[in-house]
């Protein structure tokens, strides 16, 4: 992997692998692909092929993941144990950000974030949160999974010092949410209206800190779920046998999954147009950040 100063958007493949039905995987990528490139920056999807972590999978490569079967979805913890044993691995928020990062990528879209998981599986706190604090990487989402514990994985990025923008928002987005329904969750840290503006924030503070940004864009206004209905969604999907036997690491796909099925399909289709939204926003700041790189960590 080698470092570049191009205007380039890392996109991770366990969306495409564990989040959306394989069929639709192939036009969501290039329907991705072709909305980062219609903003000035070319997209980098992240992924493990056959033991080597690869940060702008081609479309063959795409195509040899998603003709494979079951593919492991891969965290900073299996991340190496996978390049080992030459495995294919979908690539989540944490492995996204490790590969980027390293290959010069300083800017990744995705839909929501991990975080801290609700009672009584409170402990279980994802390694992305982490990866913000280790990884110089603007990770450009819709907040975090409106599954968690939304409150608590607000405050745990405040104690680990993660910088919380919102774009054109005061709120914490909810992901299929605008704004998190829950009580005491707090606001951004700060709000950008103008991707150029955002740019020179995140520049610097990429370079200052060598660590991650969190960029918040909520899910567009048009396509956000009813409160209710989703509510109604979720309690009935927590309640399903197949979730509730679901592994640790299975646990999230088989909720999105039934969540799905319970929605008609809603939930779905709200995931992609969130993950479209940011991956315009992402590339934008690319864009920007690439326009001005040329003038120094304190330039405008």
């Amino acid at each position: 992997m080698t470092t570049s100063a191009r205007a380039r958007v890392a996109l991770e493949t366990t969306l495409l692998l564990h989040g959306v039905p394989r069929p639709s995987a192939r036009d969501l990528a290039h329907r991705l692909a072709t909305v980062v490139r219609a903003q000035g920056a070319e997209p980098a999807l992240v992924g493990v092929l056959s033991g080597r972590p690869i940060v702008g999978l081609g479309d063959q490569q795409l195509d040899a993941l998603l003709n494979a079967g079951r593919v492991q979805k891969v965290n900073t913890a299996n991340l190496g144990v996978i390049m080992s044993r030459a495995e294919h691995g979908a690539t989540t928020v944490s492995t996204t950000m490790e590969l980027a990062a390293g290959a010069g990528v300083s800017v990744f879209a995705t839909g929501g974030i991990g975080g801290v998981h609700r009672p009584p599986a409170q402990n279980d706190i994802s390694a992305d949160l982490i990866a913000l604090t280790r990884f110089p990487v603007a990770v450009v989402c819709s907040g975090c999974k409106s599954i968690l514990d939304i409150a608590a994985t607000r405050e745990l990025l405040e104690t680990l010092g993660v910088p919380v923008i919102g774009y054109q928002t005061d709120a914490f987005p909810a992901f299929y949410l605008r704004e998190a329904p829950d009580p005491g969750v707090g606001p951004v840290d700060a709000r950008f209206d103008e991707p150029s503006e955002m740019a020179r924030f995140v520049r610097r503070e990429l370079a200052r800190t060598n660590r991650g940004v969190l960029i918040c864009n909520p899910i567009p206004v048009e396509h956000e779920l009813n409160l209710a209905d989703w509510r109604r969604w979720l309690s009935q999907a927590e309640q399903s046998p197949r979730v509730q036997q679901a592994g640790a690491r299975d646990a999230t796909p088989a909720l999105l999954g039934m969540l799905h099925e319970l929605s008609g399909g809603a939930t779905l289709a709200a995931n992609i147009e969130l993950v479209v939204s940011n991956a315009t926003l992402a590339a934008q700041l690319a864009a920007a950040i690439a326009q001005h790189s040329g003038n120094g960590p304190g330039g405008s």
